[in-house]
């Protein structure tokens, strides 16, 4: 039962902290352009950015605290993998002027056309790669 009870918690509070930044700031939470509107030049806005990346990482400490563990997280792949997917999210997320928070939780949610054509793209990509790499085509 936990297996179904831990996503749908996680799903609820992450649904529940997009519509209150939408509420409460009318900002959507996409990271990739909380985390960019930090990096750009100097931010007006900058409180509530720091303040939802904080949260994100206080996340683990306060399943920590909890739980009484950590979070269990586990890489099969390789170093040089991870920064070249890294890379390769960082090039979507800019191609697509969004991310899969931006775009799968917050524009789906609004019915933004643009934001179904993106998750859409994302998700047939992930799908496709799921495939490639369990039937041994890509290592």
């Amino acid at each position: 039962m936990n297996a179904f009870l831990a996503p749908l918690a996680g799903g609820a509070l992450i649904g529940a902290s997009a519509a209150l930044l939408l509420l409460a700031n009318g900002r959507i939470a996409g990271i990739s352009g909380i985390v960019g509107g930090l990096l750009g030049p100097a931010s007006r806005d900058w409180a509530w950015r720091v303040a939802f990346l904080v949260g994100l990482f206080a996340g683990p400490a306060l399943f920590r605290a909890t739980a009484g563990h950590w979070p269990q997280v586990r890489i099969d792949a390789s170093w040089p993998m991870l920064v070249g997917a890294g890379l390769l999210v960082g090039f979507g997320t800019r191609l697509g002027s969004g991310c899969t928070s931006g775009h799968g939780v917050c524009g789906l949610a609004r019915l933004s056309p643009r934001s179904l054509a993106a998750v859409a793209t994302f998700m047939a990509a992930a799908i496709i790669t799921v495939f490639l790499v369990r039937h041994g085509l890509v290592r």
